[in-house]
């Protein structure tokens, strides 16, 4: 199982973390509800950073997500006898991470009576701002894409600095192309969460909107393999 220990607890933090801001976002009576945008990318860039310093150090690669582990598999980057104890440490990692951050937030919860007030399946998990399934699918595969580029010119980005200088390419991710879906490009990061959505005892809780989901599992996918097999050709 190598690799498992440290891509749980570094999905898990990152969870922890990224999802807390949503739910202090978007839930009532937090100190920080009806922050914005800007708030929430940094959040998640910073979630990000703390999730890979985590995985480096109890160690794993720190991919915490499948858009980076399956490609850098599919292209003789990363060994295939990994791909699932990665997988695995990576959506029951965000799976436990979502979990801790309901009982962190259930007094909010109740206080938070449906959809429409805040008690969203956003907070977990992406929905988009506009419902357009081509171009949400687009709109994932593009920024995704941006994402694992980019981490490909890093090396080992689990040493010094590099967590940090992650953390800031999903900070800039999100600014410049994550407001129209929620930049998922990440499919742990939305279908665990998701799933503790659906079958914890959430107070006042919505829909959790599955017939949206494929767009944040094979959206991210896509953009990790087009980026990677474009690296690897121009390497």
């Amino acid at each position: 199982m190598q690799g498992f220990i440290g891509e749980f607890f570094g999905t898990a933090f990152l969870i922890i973390f990224g999802t807390g801001s949503c739910a202090a976002v978007n839930l009532k009576k937090t100190y920080a509800t009806g922050a914005d945008w800007t708030y929430i990318s940094l959040s998640w860039g910073m979630a990000v950073t703390m999730g890979v310093y985590i995985a480096g150090m109890l160690g794993s690669d720190g991919h915490l997500n499948p858009a980076v582990t399956i490609p850098y598999a599919l292209f003789g980057l990363f060994p295939w006898h990994n791909v699932v104890p990665y997988l695995l440490g990576q959506f029951l990692g965000a799976f436990v991470g979502a979990t801790l951050v309901i009982i962190q937030f259930t007094p909010h919860f109740k206080a938070t009576k449906g959809e429409e007030a805040g008690n969203t399946v956003g907070i977990f998990a992406t929905k988009p701002a506009i419902s357009s399934p081509l171009f949400n699918f687009l709109s994932e595969v593009i920024a995704t894409f941006a994402f694992v580029f980019a981490l490909l010119n890093l090396g080992n980005f689990t040493t010094g600095l590099k967590p940090f200088i992650v953390g800031m390419l999903i900070f800039v991710v999100g600014t410049g192309l994550g407001s129209t879906t929620g930049f998922a490009i990440n499919p742990a990061r939305d279908w665990a969460p998701r799933f503790a959505y659906t079958i914890m005892p959430v107070p006042n809780k919505a829909s959790a909107h599955w017939n949206y989901a494929w767009v944040p599992m094979f959206g991210p996918l896509l953009g990790g393999i087009i980026a990677t097999a474009i690296k690897v050709a121009i390497k």
